[in-house]
């Protein structure tokens, strides 16, 4: 029987997302994800939108993924977007120490730039300092717009601060990108779109030109048009195009475990020996059922 590969899915925003993709996401191999704190779509008003939401991601999101087996992580920071409300960015940067030693928050993100205004840049500062106190990995999101300057830039700043390369994740890249990023022994992660920025197909020849050291694949999916199926089906893609098991297994799964289990708490143990799912568990006396018999896993071997 061909062995089922395991995916990792670094980056997606699971709140944003229905229990349909859970399910297959798991079926198609999916184990753990990793959601990034993010802009939800419109300004958000008040500190305690931010205080809630914070909490859901380690709060209810990680109960809702283990009821179709994904483990769940998270980042913690205060977005590119809102950093240009100085008056609330103030109190949401208040907030961040009290989530980032949380057992599932394994990086300070997605931080950075998205206009590279005097504010985001600021609090982009500001966080570089907090991982630093913290000793956490740093998740940061580059611009959409004037991309390579921006990515030049948020690497710059980083090491302005002093932070080692390694425990740095740049976002978004692009062929225009990856070759800086790689050159200055930072992590090179490519969010996957169906439609704009990077395809999968595109993807494909990324790794068959820069190989598979120090990349790694995601989704980026939200509340937008995006594909939380993006990692396996670009994993499924490079084979049918050529690309070694091993690349595949490094860019979709083993790189992301390797630099985010840096926080020590990203671990495989969390998915691989797993008791498997068991929807008669509640959080806060909820639960994600509608009146269907709960699914239970009695002793998965995965």
């Amino acid at each position: 029987m061909e062995e089922k590969l395991q995916f990792i899915d670094p980056h997606v925003h699971m709140s944003s997302r229905t229990t349909d993709d859970y399910e297959a996401m798991a079926q198609a191999g999916v184990v753990a994800v990793i959601e990034p704190s993010f802009w939800m779509g419109q300004p958000r008003t008040q500190v305690g939108s931010f205080q809630d939401y914070f909490s859901s991601l380690v709060g209810w999101e990680p109960f809702r993924a283990s009821q179709f087996g994904i483990k769940h992580y998270c980042t913690i920071g205060l977005n590119s977007k809102e950093a240009n409300n100085e008056a609330l960015a103030e109190q949401v940067m208040d907030l961040l120490p009290l989530y980032l030693h949380k057992e599932n928050v394994v990086a300070v993100g997605e931080i950075g730039y998205d206009d590279q205004t005097p504010a985001e840049d600021k609090y982009f500062r500001q966080q570089l300092e907090l991982a630093k106190e913290f000793e956490m990995l740093v998740q940061v999101h580059t611009p959409h717009r004037d991309k390579k300057a921006g990515t030049i830039k948020s690497m710059e700043v980083c090491l302005e601060h002093g932070l080692d390369p390694s425990m740095v994740v740049i976002d978004h890249n692009n062929e225009e990108t990856v070759q800086e990023v790689l050159d200055r022994g930072f992590i090179a992660a490519f969010t996957i779109y169906p439609k704009t920025k990077m395809g999968n197909e595109r993807m494909v020849e990324v790794v068959k030109r820069f190989g598979s050291t120090n990349i790694i694949v995601d989704s980026s999916a939200d509340w937008g048009v995006s594909d939380p199926l993006a990692v396996p089906k670009t994993a499924s893609l490079m084979i049918r195009s050529g690309v070694a098991k091993e690349d595949v297994v490094k860019t979709c799964y083993q790189n992301a475990l390797d630099v985010f289990g840096k926080s020590g708490k990203m671990k495989a143990e969390h998915w691989n020996g797993s008791k498997g799912v068991d929807q008669r568990q509640l959080f806060n006396d909820n639960s994600v059922l509608r009146g269907q018999e709960p699914k239970v896993d009695n002793d998965k071997i995965v």
